[in-house]
C-alpha cells in the first residue's frame, strides 16, 4: 500500500536525510539509485533524518539499470521542470513510484524522452524560479498521493 520514493543520484545528504524522514513519516519506502554525492554514513544525512534513518524502509541500487531491472514492471511516474502534465493530474495507485532526479540537473535525458507520457511537473507560480528543492517537490508529492489514497 506505501508509495515508493526513488531518487535518481542524490547529490545533498541533507535533502536525503530529510527525504528520508518523510519516507518513514508517510509509511513510504526510499529507493536511493548510485552514485551518491555523498557517502552513506554522512553524518549531514543522519543529523537531517535525526534518529529515524534505522527505522527507514530502505532499498539501495548500484545505478539505473539495477533499479529497472528490478522494478521495469511496476507503475512508475516521473518528476521533472520540463513535464507538460500538473501533478495534480496523477492517477495515484498503491504501490506506485515516486521517481525524481538529482538536485543540480534533475532526471537524465535518457529517462525524460523515453518516459515523456509519464512526466509530470509541480506548477510554479513566479517567472524568477526555476525549481523547487528536491526535498520540497518530494513532499508535495507524496503528500498529493496520499491524499488520493
Amino acid at each position: 500500500m506505501p508509495l515508493n520514493i526513488v531518487l535518481i543520484e542524490p547529490e545533498i545528504p541533507n535533502n536525503t536525510g530529510n527525504i528520508g524522514r518523510l519516507a518513514l513519516a508517510s509509511g513510504s519506502n526510499l529507493h536511493l539509485v548510485k552514485p551518491f554525492g555523498f557517502e552513506i554514513n554522512d553524518k549531514r544525512l543522519k543529523r537531517a533524518g535525526l534518529d529515524y534513518w534505522p527505522h527507514i524502509s530502505l532499498f539501495i541500487y548500484e545505478n539505473i539499470a539495477d533499479f529497472y531491472a528490478k522494478h521495469k514492471d511496476k507503475n512508475l511516474v516521473y518528476f521533472s521542470s520540463h513535464g507538460k502534465k500538473d501533478h495534480w493530474s496523477i492517477d495515484f495507485e498503491n504501490d506506485m513510484f515516486l521517481v525524481f532526479g538529482k538536485e543540480s540537473v534533475g532526471l537524465p535525458e535518457t529517462i525524460t524522452q523515453s518516459n515523456s507520457d509519464k512526466l509530470y511537473k509541480i506548477p510554479l507560480y513566479s517567472p524568477h524560479i526555476r525549481s523547487l528543492n528536491l526535498a520540497n517537490a518530494v513532499s508535495i508529492a507524496v503528500y498529493e498521493g496520499l491524499k488520493h489514497l
